[in-house]
């Protein structure tokens, strides 16, 4: 397969002169490592989860995504006999798709029976997040870049959540948004520390990685995890364009969207601490399933949720009258640019959150 330099670019059609593309330079790091990791997700092809495999799954989720271009650009020539292990992987990428608050333990074994080893179902959540992240990149960029879309949609809602009382394990779960600090227990083991390299340890280590079972069982591709570390940070951890507090606004809208409680805790105690909004903040956390979104905030506040959780649908829904109020909001295009990668990568972040393991809540200390 051809690996273009910058595919977002070329399947947005990005000007090389226009003011995006230079904001896009700007945030360079993002671009580059959002770049790195689909090389090394399409350069990889081992034996536990080959090339053709995840060409072919890459493109029905993005076609489930209504991204027709990115679809045809991993749209294999040949067809993949249907398997039990193909045919599992395919309703595994869809329930990421559409419903990755459903996921169960239950779905990982049907994976490991059709003969799937835990780095290749670790790949394979990663793929279909990933794709599900390209996918709101290439909308919000386009909606950018003035591409038709519908002028006005409903307000998006809150999603729902998992209302059981226990974790897999027997843990106190979570059945509310919250601000507090919260555990997280993988439903596959976490790859232990000694069976990495002192090399792999020390690339662990550098991105304070090494005692998370989260990114210990992701470390099970830690080429792949590595990259999408660094397009994590060249996300949130810049400066100009949308403030921080914002950035982590968006992931919380999206963790709302999604239902993952997890990701919310973390992501709107960072937009409490940095915008010094806790009310407001909190007063998105409890918004009930089905109930609007955006309603009840201040105008650059209700801008930024009701685009942000747009995007989040699947397929997304961006509209140019939400650009329009961002923009009467004071937002340039690298503020924007911010807006729409924050709120992209946690389509990545929620979907492996989500469907790899789950939150409990830590006994409290006497």
């Amino acid at each position: 397969m051809n690996q273009p330099d910058d595919l977002i670019a070329t399947l947005a059609d990005i000007d090389p002169d226009s003011e995006l593309a230079h904001a896009r330079q700007t945030r360079h790091a993002a671009t580059q490592h959002a770049q790195g990791s689909y090389n090394v997700l399409f350069s990889q092809g081992d034996e536990d989860f080959p090339l053709a495999e995840r060409r072919l799954l890459a493109a029905q989720v993005a076609g489930w995504h209504a991204q027709p271009g990115l679809q045809a650009h991993y749209q294999l020539q040949e067809s993949l006999a249907g398997s039990d292990r193909i045919n599992a992987a395919q309703a595994f990428a869809h329930r990421l798709t559409f419903e990755p608050v459903t996921a169960a333990p239950a779905h990982l074994e049907v994976l490991k029976q059709a003969g799937w080893s835990l780095r290749g179902i670790v790949t394979l959540a990663q793929l279909v997040a990933f794709v599900s992240f390209q996918s709101r990149l290439l909308a919000g960029l386009r909606s950018l870049q003035g591409d038709e879309a519908p002028d006005e949609v409903a307000p998006v809602v809150a999603g729902h959540w998992h209302e059981a009382l226990h974790t897999a394990s027997g843990k106190t779960a979570l059945t509310a948004f919250t601000q507090q600090e919260l555990g997280w227990e993988p439903w596959l083991p976490a790859k232990p520390l000694t069976e990495f390299s002192e090399e792999e340890q020390a690339t662990l280590a550098k991105f304070g990685h090494t005692d998370s079972d989260y990114f210990r069982l992701l470390a099970r591709n830690l080429p792949l995890l590595e990259q999408r570390t660094l397009t994590d940070k060249g996300i949130f951890y810049t400066a100009g364009g949308l403030p921080r507090a914002e950035r982590e606004l968006a992931a919380t809208v999206v963790s709302k969207v999604n239902g993952c409680i997890y990701c919310a805790s973390v992501h709107a105690r960072k937009a409490s601490q940095l915008s010094k909004q806790d009310e407001a903040v909190q007063k998105l956390l409890n918004v009930a399933p089905g109930a609007v979104l955006s309603h009840g905030h201040a105008a650059r506040w209700q801008a930024i949720i009701a685009f942000s959780a747009a995007l989040s649908l699947t397929p997304s829904q961006p509209t140019q009258s939400q650009l329009s109020a961002l923009r009467e909001q004071g937002l340039d295009t690298l503020a924007l640019l911010d807006l729409i990668q924050s709120t992209a990568f946690f389509a990545w972040a929620n979907r492996l959150m989500l469907t790899l393991g789950e939150p409990f809540l830590p006994e409290q200390q006497g």
